[in-house]
């Protein structure tokens, strides 16, 4: 079974979110199970030195955009036993970021036709299924049909597509249709991109993609709903025979307290030593008070309104007056930046921002911590409550998609449970919650148990990988 893995970002290549990671972890899972996936990229030129020495060059054609004829080179390296092939083009892909440029629509466009146009010249590989990933893929399955139906390997292949955040849809222009996907005359793909009088590529996706799935079983169910459907929801019910939710993974080696070299200090489930030495020292560097029987609350996210940042703002001086300290970590909207900056000067000995993302600090604060706070409104997976457990740094969350799949309420009766969670979208629901887990924490005993509890669960990719094997397998008998 071959799997050709389609991504516009991958580590250690490229990366800005989640996606990056999941596309490395997912196939690098998947080929442990005996499945051949190779993953496709478009070509950063910002990759590394190391990697751009090991490229080999396959093949230069061209692609046409419209009435473009536009370049394409491709090129493979094999890396940590994963093959890659990268998409080259510097018109599209010299820019100084990935997303948020003005033609994002004709790049990825480009991209998608270009992935299409490669599949000839892939050698000894002629893939069985095409995995898309997001928006920025999701009109590739429309092309199969309408534009690739006599091409000599795509009209084999099935696809998949795999929705990361339902949010980002990628809606363009109706002259879009004609201009850049040279569709202009084609019922069926007007119909399948057609939406409130734009065309939307993911819901082209949706539409034409033999399976899709998001990444966490309960976020399959709610963007059936019109609150977490973004407008979206009508069509995704229609076609709710075909979706499905599997839960992303993280990459426990990478994520390691026992081996992690950017803590000051390891430590595992047999001993927790070394977790008091980083709270110190991560306490130390972010100037607050070293107090060991303080608890520390994290939040490592990025600043964006899905987020839960307004309950947080909502109950922040009830919060900071607790006996706590808090600690942010991330960059985003402006609003968010400028409250923390005030609080921290209001409060310097119980609050510490740092607005940047790094992931020297973020390791840092999983290591040392021991509280993430993750409010968010809605979140398709969620990775940080995933890493924070593996750390032993217990996740506070709202019950939404993923966080409500990875994080069982702690039960004070009988001690179950690995962490703290609340429903309502509400900051005194989620204030409950933050006091329910101090109450905790000052019962030593329990909270070591928790603790173990938290690291106990498995955020390995093996069962998540053994389920997009399973689909990739019913696709084989379609």
């Amino acid at each position: 079974m071959n799997v050709l893995f389609v991504t516009t970002e991958v580590v250690p290549f490229t990366k800005t979110g989640g996606l990056a990671d999941v596309s490395y972890s997912l196939p690098r899972a998947l080929r442990s199970l005996g499945v051949d996936v190779r993953v496709i990229t478009s070509k950063s030129f910002r990759m590394a030195a190391e990697f751009a020495e090991r490229e080999e060059q396959i093949a230069t054609f061209n692609v046409a955009v419209g009435w473009r004829n536009q370049y394409a080179g491709l090129s493979k390296l094999e890396h940590n036993d994963i093959p890659y092939y990268f998409i080259d083009n510097e018109y599209y892909f010299k820019r100084d970021s990935l997303y948020g440029h003005f033609d994002d629509g004709e790049r990825f466009a480009f991209f998608s036709k270009a992935v299409l146009e490669a599949t000839v010249h892939m050698e000894d590989f002629k893939p069985d299924i095409i995995h898309l990933n997001d928006w920025h893929t999701s009109v590739i399955p429309v092309l199969m049909r309408d534009q690739y139906y006599d091409h000599p390997i795509v009209p084999y292949m099935k696809t998949m597509l795999t929705i990361h955040n339902l949010r980002f849809q990628g809606v363009f222009d109706k002259k879009f249709m004609g201009d850049v996907l040279s569709l202009g005359h084609s019922y069926h793909a007007d119909e399948a991109l057609s939406y409130k009088g734009a065309i939307n590529f993911l819901k082209g996706g949706i539409e034409r993609a033999n399976i899709v799935n998001t990444v966490s079983p309960t976020y399959s169910k709610e963007i059936m709903t019109e609150f977490f459907g973004e407008g979206l929801h009508e069509i995704i019910s229609a076609r709710s025979h075909k979706i499905y939710g599997i839960l992303n993974g993280i990459d426990r080696d990478l994520y390691d307290p026992n081996k992690d070299p950017k803590l000051q200090a390891n430590y595992n489930l047999r001993s927790l030593k070394g977790k008091a030495e980083n709270k110190a020292y991560l306490q130390q560097k972010s100037g607050l008070p070293v107090k060991e029987d303080t608890p520390l609350i994290a939040i490592v996210t990025r600043l964006d309104e899905m987020k839960g940042l307004d309950l947080i703002m909502g109950i922040f001086e009830e919060l900071i007056h607790e006996d706590i300290q808090l600690m942010v970590l991330g960059v985003g909207h402006p609003k968010y930046e400028e409250f923390f900056a005030r609080k921290q000067v209001e409060y310097p000995d119980k609050f510490s921002v740092h607005l940047t993302f790094s992931d020297q600090w973020a390791h840092e604060i999983y290591g040392g911590a021991d509280m993430l706070l993750m409010p968010s409104k809605f979140e398709p997976c969620g990775l940080s409550q995933q890493i924070a457990m593996r750390y032993g740094t217990v996740p506070i969350v709202r019950e939404t998609g993923g966080l409500k799949d990875t994080v069982t309420p702690y039960n004070k009766y009988d001690q179950t449970g690995n962490g703290f969670s609340f429903g309502t979208y509400s900051a005194h629901e989620m204030f409950f919650a933050i006091q329910k887990a101090l109450d905790v924490y000052h019962d030593p005993k329990a909270w070591k148990n928790l603790v173990k509890s938290a690291m106990k669960y498995d955020s390995s990719w093996k069962t998540s990988a053994e389920a997009y094997k399973k689909l990739y397998e019913s696709l084989m008998e379609v």
